[in-house]
């Protein structure tokens, strides 16, 4: 889904909304990533010491967001706000 903005209370209420409790949250250190361990459990990765640290890391996340990044250049013309997740559907399928 796409959200409005990155501000903390945006992000928390869709993550609150959307995350099933008990679930593993994998972020960056976006300070508005923080307080997510609500009724979850949260693992942050500091990209600027590290990429990977045991098993947390985003490099799926950005893997996936890079490939449709590339296919959405290479294979559409344009793509309209409105049908994006559309779009992300279909990548993610291909994805999976």
């Amino acid at each position: 889904m796409v959200v409005d903005n990155r501000r903390k209370s945006e992000l928390q209420k869709q993550v609150r909304e959307h995350v099933r409790a008990g679930s593993t949250i994998f972020t960056d250190e976006l300070k508005s990533y923080e307080g997510l361990a609500f009724d979850c459990q949260h693992a942050v990765i500091n990209h600027a010491i590290e990429y990977v640290k045991g098993t947390i890391h985003t490099n799926g996340m950005e893997k996936f967001w890079s490939l449709f990044k590339r296919g959405s250049r290479g294979t559409y013309v344009s793509i309209e706000p409105f049908h994006l997740f559309r779009y992300i559907d279909e990548r993610t399928f291909r994805y999976n």
